[in-house]
């Protein structure tokens, strides 16, 4: 790898700066979830005689402290292991949205054996706790500061050891001992709103997953109904069945076409984005005016050219989606995510397909219609424009589908696209 290719990569894998308010938001969102956990064990403890004079159990009471605390040390390096693999963002709000379905369901539990596995799942929040808290602050604190920041941890871990037995008293005497579970919600969801709000989404895990929602959008509609174009052509059309597959051959020309003119747009001008949304755009006038023709039994100069439009506009989406996504992930993460991409990509295709076959099926039942096999050669008008109408409804929600893909398309981020010329800084004199 060349020294430019370096710097671009660096460049590109670098955390970008974060302004001081933005490091006050995420710490003070960080020591809101240290506090909620360290807050909910002293509580549960002072709780603990008054849950068990209600739930009874008496020989597991240790297990409603023991679950809690072997759930959370055995997640701990799961979650640092999956923040570096899924990003810092979303570890933290899968670890406090965890650990507040688990109190919910504390304060929910009728006996003894369900706190004792509620408070398992709380656990298992609770987990990422600690480990995220000290990776995000890591990341976002230069090291000559972390010492200050992370003095705090223990401030918080102070204040919430006497305030909790206190609270969990007040609280278990004044409402129950169900509250003291509830009591998280409203800590958590502050905590989230904050953390949400300050911690800035990276545009790589934004690329990835739109792009894999484009994708299995665009599959979805575009296998589900192209599955028909044969039964379509042989059906309501009255075509044999090799004519029928060379009337579909006009889709793959537009999408070799469009593909190598694709790729001579993408190596002179490193963007990526606009190409896809004209290609969508594109694809999805195509599937419109396919629905229309066979609604209203358009002929073959108005479907066919549609067919090409259609393929010319997948062209431009999926190469370059894929180079959206390599280019976005980092070295380690890039085989991962491309064979991800290809996964909904399938997903989408398989999905439609067999959404399209009960659209289908529930149109012909509506009309009374049996199976294509036993209409004959001889079929009635009447049939035959049952099946034009639910095959046009079938490429009718298709094109909704390419719709939904197009307006998530318009939220991709257009990453400068790594090794291109107009990404490599130029060489200065020395």
């Amino acid at each position: 790898m060349s020294g430019h290719d370096r710097a671009a990569g660096a460049d590109k894998d670098a955390v970008k700066p974060v302004t001081e308010r933005e490091v006050r938001a995420i710490y003070l969102g960080l020591m809101a979830v240290l506090g909620l956990g360290a807050l909910d064990q002293s509580i549960v403890a002072t709780a603990l005689p008054r849950i068990v004079d209600d739930l009874g159990g008496m020989a597991h009471l240790s297990w409603v402290v023991t679950a809690y605390v072997l759930a959370s040390t055995a997640t701990m390096p799961l979650y640092g292991k999956l923040a570096d693999q899924y990003g810092r963002r979303p570890m933290i709000f899968t670890a406090l949205l965890t650990f507040l379905l688990g109190s919910v369901l504390c304060g929910l539990a009728q006996n003894m054996t369900e706190l004792i596995i509620f408070r398992a799942i709380q656990g298992l929040g609770a987990g990422g706790f600690m480990p995220l808290a000290q990776i995000i602050i890591g990341d976002i604190v230069p090291p000559a500061e972390r010492g200050k920041r992370q003095g705090m941890v223990p401030v918080v871990f102070a204040v919430t050891s006497v305030l909790g037995p206190v609270l969990g008293g007040v609280i278990t005497d004044a409402l129950s001992w169900h509250w003291i579970f509830y009591v998280n919600l409203p800590i958590g969801a502050v905590a989230f709103v904050i953390i949400a709000r300050a911690m800035r989404k990276p545009a790589e895990n934004r690329t990835f997953n739109i792009a894999s929602l484009v994708m299995a959008m665009t599959f979805m509609g575009l296998m589900g109904a192209s599955v028909f174009f044969p039964l379509f052509f042989q059906l309501v059309m009255g075509t044999s069945p090799a004519e029928s597959g060379v009337m579909t051959v006009a889709m793959m020309v537009g999408l070799v076409a469009s593909s190598m003119f694709n790729g001579r747009v993408l190596s002179r001008s490193g963007k990526y984005k606009m190409v896809q949304v004209a290609g969508l755009a594109v694809a999805l006038l195509a599937f419109a005016v396919l629905a229309w023709a066979m609604e209203t039994s358009r002929g073959y100069w108005i479907i066919e050219p549609a067919i090409f439009f259609l393929g010319t506009g997948l062209g431009l989406v999926m190469p370059n989606m894929t180079i959206a996504v390599q280019n976005a992930l980092p070295l380690a993460r890039r085989g991962v995510g491309t064979a991800m991409l290809a996964f909904f990509r399938s997903l989408g295709g398989l999905l439609g397909v067999t959404a399209s076959g009960a659209i289908l099926a529930h149109q012909l039942h509506k009309h009374g219609v049996e199976a294509v096999s036993a209409l004959g050669a001889q079929a009635a008008v009447q049939t035959v424009e049952v099946y034009r109408h639910a095959i046009a409804s079938v490429f009718g929600a298709g094109a909704v589908l390419l719709l939904a893909g197009l307006v998530a398309l318009l939220f991709l981020p257009e990453l400068p696209l790594e090794g291109h010329p107009a990404t490599l800084k130029p060489k200065t004199d020395q």
